[in-house]
């Protein structure tokens, strides 16, 4: 597709993971130079030969960040704008749950981690990039929370994190009215269950690899057993199939083109039909 953002420039955090793959490759596929930040910058450059690869015509620069130190961010935002130029577009695609348990057992170390993750993390990019979009008044932010924060069922042993992903929404929407005027749209997607194409695309850091491709199989496996119905938690989708990184980055590419220059502080569910608002 052909939105108009060709040139504009975008930070992807979480951009060695599944949905963050997908997310840099088809950013860059319209155009778009894409800052990857992440921590596993050896997957973020194995991305960006991939984007050469495919010949696409947006630059893919990996920058070794940790979300939840604001001192990280501002060091890659700053790189950013000194090779790629301002922030045109955000994506807070880094987050994540420390280890499936039930809450009652839920150690104190990984509640922190989760919490300096999917809370911190989203509110040190989005200061961070304020002086670029509330400076030239505009600028899109596309924050990616989950289904476990809308559906009980889809928080099953992630509690804790479906709670904070419920910060991610009421952060999206109190932001989304207090930045609306002065040029900046913020916007979030809950992602359901979003599979990658292949096993080995995916970074160490991932869920996946840490205990995601265990609990729920390899995506050849997940296919097969979609088709069986037999697939934990995804056999009885109203659309009848595996959900991919690129479901997420079409509606992120919607999101910060103009065409969605109207829309703002609102939540879309992107999971065949999982939840439905």
């Amino acid at each position: 597709m052909d939105l108009g953002l060709a040139g504009k420039v975008a930070i992807i955090t979480g951009g060695s993971g599944g949905i963050g793959r997908g997310l840099v490759l088809e950013f860059a596929r319209e155009g778009i130079h894409v800052v990857s930040a992440s921590r596993d910058v050896k997957t973020g450059n194995k991305i960006a030969v991939e984007a050469k690869r495919q010949g696409l015509s947006g630059t893919v620069l990996p920058i070794a960040t940790d979300i939840t130190k604001r001192q990280s961010v501002d060091a890659m935002v700053a790189q950013c704008r000194d090779q790629l130029g301002p922030v045109d577009v955000l994506v807070n695609n880094a987050g994540g749950v420390a280890h499936p348990a039930a809450f009652e057992e839920l150690d104190d170390e990984a509640r922190r981690w989760e919490i300096a993750l999917n809370v911190d993390g989203v509110v040190n990019c989005c200061q961070a990039v304020s002086e670029d979009m509330l400076g030239r008044n505009t600028g899109s932010i596309i924050n990616i929370s989950s289904n476990s924060s809308l559906l009980g069922e889809a928080a099953m042993n992630v509690v804790h994190y479906g709670g904070l992903k419920g910060f991610v929404n009421s952060f999206t929407k109190a932001l989304a009215w207090e930045w609306a005027k002065r040029g900046v749209r913020v916007n979030n997607i809950c992602p359901g269950w979003i599979v990658p194409e292949d096993a080995d695309t995916v970074g160490e850091g991932s869920f996946w690899n840490r205990f995601g491709f265990e609990t729920m199989g390899r995506p050849d496996d997940m296919a097969k057993q979609l088709e069986d119905g037999t697939l934990y938690n995804m056999s009885g989708l109203p659309i009848p199939r595996l959900g991919r990184p690129e479901d997420i980055a079409n509606l992120a590419l919607f999101l910060s083109s103009d065409a969605a220059s109207y829309i703002t502080g609102q939540m879309v569910s992107v999971s065949g039909g999982a939840y439905m608002a």
